[in-house]
């Protein structure tokens, strides 16, 4: 089946009670058994619900994997996969990373003695030159957030099988519409469903897709044992919204591409940062390994004053100032204050992300109402 297709039938079954084409919400906490141990496979609705079987079952089909694990939110995925590791060992990861993920692996798992190397990997001979006989993982997010940087998941791939290490990649901004990472070499592909997947701003929720049994089994026993599970009703709510996924992703390629070109010949803009631009340092590893580009646009202004970048956030109208992103509405963000103040204002600078740039998430909208915003915003 092609991607649209898959987006609406891949996965899903009719109810096998009523025949409900969409999937029912089983709001149940548990389930009647036969006898001890003897029932329909469903015991407990921490460790297994009809509506996140298939919800997990759609998400394991559109990235082309094997088997799917849904988790209350995206944070919790990435605890998980951490929870894979024990003392002593290491993970390589970009030093242009989602504040969130920053967060939880220095200030939560470096004090059990996980260590995090931190680095641009746009250049795949720092990765490698990282690597010792402690390190087990690659982690890998692509396009960053909010830089917009693009890392080759096919040479970390290549990398981490030489060491026999392990791939995350973190495909929240491109989701499987855009690349998918297992087919890339990537062990584990983790999700907000929060952003695009859900796509409605009314659901925080995670995933990870696999396809090797023995991942599925390890990250299986975990979701169970730690409980970051969500619910029936959440998981309804993003299993409707990946039936428009590609046709939302087809509109926020067109808004941003033209966003993005907007900005770029703005006279008030310094610098733009999205991967469609030929200039952009790995625009050729983009046009490989994604379909398109996006809908996600970071920029600065011309003298780079933070005063500067508040007075356009609370000028846009349209553009609604807010933490997330990859809703159908349009949203605006200043990372060095919302999603990245955890990462210290130095670490920060070092990895380009300037105290006065803005990230647009660019919605579904009319561009030309868009464009309009921008425009009043930037006078």
């Amino acid at each position: 089946m092609k991607f649209g297709t898959k987006a609406i039938h891949a996965g899903i079954e009719p109810d096998p009670t009523t025949g409900a084409i969409m999937t029912p919400i089983y709001q149940t906490s548990t389930y009647v058994q036969r006898s001890p141990g003897d029932h329909k496979g469903y015991e407990y609705s921490r460790t297994h619900n009809p509506t996140r079987t298939q919800l997990q079952n759609a998400l394991a089909a559109l990235e082309n994997g094997k088997h799917g694990l849904c988790f209350s939110s995206g944070m919790a995925a990435v605890d998980a996969i951490i929870k894979m590791l024990k003392p002593g060992d290491e993970v390589i990861s970009t030093n242009d990373l989602y504040g969130g993920s920053y967060r939880i692996f220095t200030k939560i798992f470096q004090n059990y003695g996980i260590k995090f190397h931190f680095t641009d990997m746009g250049d795949l001979t720092k990765v490698e030159s990282l690597v010792n006989e402690n390190t087990r993982m690659i982690w890998v997010e692509t396009p960053t957030n909010p830089l917009l940087n693009i890392i080759d998941i096919k040479g970390c791939a290549e990398i981490a099988k030489k060491h026999k290490l392990l791939v995350v990649a973190d495909n929240t901004f491109a989701t499987p519409y855009l690349q998918t990472p297992l087919d890339l070499g990537a062990d584990i592909v983790m999700h907000s469903l929060t952003k695009y997947m859900g796509g409605h701003s009314d659901v925080v929720m995670g995933a990870i897709v696999v396809k090797d049994d023995d991942l599925h089994q390890q990250l299986a026993f975990i979701q169970n044992s730690c409980g970051a599970t969500p619910g029936p009703q959440d998981c309804f709510l993003v299993l409707r919204g990946l039936k428009t996924l590609h046709l939302r992703m087809e509109r926020h390629c067109q808004n941003g591409r033209q966003v993005a070109e907007f900005l770029k010949g703005h006279v008030k803009v310094e610098k733009v940062f999205w991967p469609g631009f030929e200039e952009h340092k790995n625009h050729k590893v983009a046009q490989e390994q994604m379909r398109d580009f996006g809908g996600m646009v970071s920029f600065v202004l011309k003298g780079d004053k933070v005063e500067d970048a508040i007075s356009v956030l609370e000028k846009l109208k349209i553009f609604t100032l807010a933490e997330s992103l990859g809703g159908v509405e349009s949203l605006c963000g200043h990372p060095a204050s919302m999603t990245h103040a955890s990462i210290p204002a130095e670490e920060r600078m070092k990895a380009g992300l300037s105290e006065s740039l803005i990230r647009l998430s660019v919605g579904v909208e009319d561009i030309e109402d868009l464009l309009s915003d921008l425009e009043r915003a930037l006078r």
